[in-house]
């Protein structure tokens, strides 16, 4: 079991991410923006991955600034990106050391995946 943060500013697909980390058995933190993220970095419980949108739209680098910031508090953090776009090299050159990419939309089983991949 691993404790996930969600970084999803949009409440339908957080849900979906939310109702398909349960379904895994992992434990989830909930976050719709870097305010919330926060909140759950600074607290005394250790989070594994950070799963974050990257385009949240209160701010300038959406799920980059949460990503780097997160590292701040937790350097081992893995990171799982999430986006509507397809991944460039432009955004993969903002991604964290070791920060893997997943394309919305995605299945429970490409989630799954990518978050085992992380979790090895």
């Amino acid at each position: 079991m691993a404790t996930i943060l969600i970084v999803e500013d949009e409440v339908f697909i957080r849900q979906y991410a939310e109702w398909t980390i349960e379904e895994l058995g992992h434990d989830i933190l909930i976050a719709g923006d870097l305010g919330e993220a926060l909140v759950h970095l600074s607290a005394p419980h250790h989070i594994d991955v950070l799963f974050v949108d990257i385009r949240l739209n209160t701010l300038a680098y959406g799920g980059y600034d949460v990503a780097n910031q997160a590292i701040g508090f937790w350097p081992e953090l893995r990171v799982l990106y999430t986006s509507g776009s397809f991944l460039t090299n432009d955004m993969a050159n903002l991604f964290v050391s070791g920060g893997q990419f997943l394309q919305k939309p995605y299945s429970p089983t490409q989630l799954e995946t990518s978050l085992s991949a992380l979790l090895c």
